[in-house]
């Protein structure tokens, strides 16, 4: 991997005729090799340094690490030592954090592993986090859950593959910006109060050791950057690994979470905005909803003429929820069935004795609990319907919005990608029934799995894409939707199945 971050030289050998110093003469040796003179060595290293030259007879591997437009290295190994050299990549997720390991010689992924945020302890969601930090001593709590929670997680994945936390050189983190101030331990108070003003849009490269982190004592963390405090690192990562920057045709990333962020754009130009959409689009808003794993309804398909349901759960265990893959499935089969109306109301003929009223409510049965593995019926109500199809008008207006901005609509769009857990599990013709997403063929619908974990292992493995993540974050133009007049006219629209316009789904077959 000749544009990897290990790199190897043979450095001349000192004489009397030749007494450079050792440090000048590492770095002598690299200034050919990265086409620049500003490379810097860290003391640590400069004490190690002779009897590692001299041991190696001056051929050695350097693991370099980028700080703004200066290079440095983190560790110097001789060139035969079989000793390991791993960089970790993290999506640092508000709900779930992952972890790869990455040979940083190769390219190669070796291991990876997840864990629950240990901030979830505070509250699910950002906010509740956020003012949590500006209690007495919140913020450093928040801190140090998340880095003790990275420490003991990365220390027991490279234990389960025989590696040493030592053995990691280089760390690569993208997360939202909140999660990124978390981490880093700045104040994230300003991030949710008018004008909406981060600490910082650009992270950088930092010690990992100074921000309380147990890998190699010279390692290098990477942290993605962001667009201001609604647009994070994660989107940036997502861009990298889908590639959108690099693309002639205009194309869309979508990436569903605590909000729904968006970007549209081409090599030449990006634009980004993100909305409150996610999390009735992830289940989290319903009753009966929760995150994706075992026994989790995740499919539903519903007989037009029998009107019976065949249910999918996670691992084919007893349904004990449903998560937003399975929502989503769930609304489009009442709504083409008949049993939901373009209001987006249940209609109680074709429903039968699956609706029922509780607490003045309605509410259609899933499953009943002889179905089911909880000692309740699994119901969804109109309240749920009525969030979920509020958030799926968020979304579909958002890349009406954003489209428009740029004199587009969305079914002109060709290529149109899908990030996160949400983009990996959703079924697009439910999707496009409801109104969710534009009605596009299905061949435009591209899913993009962890893109953020992906963007951090593409860093990883190539040392030229340093730049390409700035020039990424320098392009892009982030629109306001919470001042956009053209947002709250297109989103009443768009409070209905499909839409007030059907034109604009014409694959969807409306029932009556």
């Amino acid at each position: 991997m000749t544009s990897g971050w290990v790199q190897k030289t043979k450095l001349s050998i000192p004489s009397l005729k030749d007494n450079t110093a050792d440090t000048d003469r590492l770095i002598q040796g690299l200034k050919p090799l990265l086409g620049t003179d500003n490379i810097a060595v860290d003391l640590g290293l400069m004490k190690a340094l002779p009897d590692i030259l001299r041991t190696a007879d001056y051929h050695i591997r350097c693991i370099l690490f980028k700080d703004g437009g200066r290079w440095g290295v983190s560790g110097i190994l001789p060139a035969n030592d079989p000793a390991p050299i791993l960089g970790m990549a993290v999506d640092l997720g508000t709900t779930r954090v992952v972890l790869r390991i990455v040979d940083l010689t190769d390219g190669r992924h070796l291991a990876e592993s997840s864990f629950d945020n240990p901030q979830l302890a505070i509250g699910p969601d950002i906010l509740t986090r956020i003012h949590h930090a500006d209690t007495p001593d919140g913020q450093t709590y928040l801190q140090n859950l998340i880095v003790t929670g990275l420490n003991e997680q990365t220390a027991l994945l490279c234990a389960a593959c025989g590696y040493s936390i030592t053995d990691i050189y280089q760390m690569a983190i993208a997360g939202n910006t909140a999660m990124t101030h978390l981490f880093m331990g700045l104040d994230p108070r300003w991030i949710i109060r008018e004008p909406y003003i981060p600490v910082v849009n650009r992270p950088g490269t930092h010690q990992a050791s100074r921000l309380g982190l147990q890998l190699n004592p010279n390692a290098r963390v990477f942290i993605f950057p962001n667009i201001g405090s609604y647009f994070g690192g994660d989107l940036i990562a997502g861009i990298l690994y889908a590639g959108l920057d690099q693309q002639e045709e205009t194309a869309i990333l979508v990436d569903v979470g605590t909000n729904a962020e968006v970007v549209l754009g081409n090599k030449n130009w990006m634009i980004a905005c993100a909305g409150a959409a996610g999390p009735a689009l992830e289940g989290g808003a319903a009753s009966m909803g929760m995150m994706a794993g075992p026994g989790v309804i995740d499919r539903v398909v519903i007989d037009p003429k029998t009107h019976h349901l065949d249910i999918h759960t996670i691992a084919d265990l007893l349904p004990v929820g449903i998560c937003g893959s399975g929502l989503i499935d769930l609304a489009a089969q009442l709504f083409l069935c008949g049993m939901l109306d373009i209001r987006g109301k249940f209609a109680s003929a074709a429903c039968g004795n699956r609706l029922k009223d509780i607490d003045g409510l309605k509410h259609f049965v899933v499953a009943d609990m002889s179905e089911a593995a909880v000692d309740h019926d699994l119901s969804i109500s109109q309240a749920d319907i009525d969030s979920l199809i509020r958030s799926k008008a968020a979304m579909y207006t958002i890349l009406e919005t954003l489209t428009a901005s740029v004199g587009m609509a969305p079914r002109d769009l060709t290529r149109f990608y899908v990030a996160g857990t949400f983009g990996s599990f959703i079924n697009p013709v439910s999707a496009i029934s409801i109104g969710m997403i534009p009605d596009l063929p299905l061949n435009c619908y591209h899913t993009l799995g962890n893109s953020s974990l992906g963007g951090a292992t593409r860093f990883l493995e190539s040392r030229d894409l340093f730049e390409e993540i700035d020039r990424i974050q320098g392009s892009i133009t982030y629109l306001e939707l919470n001042v956009n007049q053209d947002f709250m006219n297109r989103f009443s629209a768009a409070k209905f199945l499909p839409h007030t316009n059907p034109s604009l789904f014409p694959s969807v077959k409306i029932p009556g």
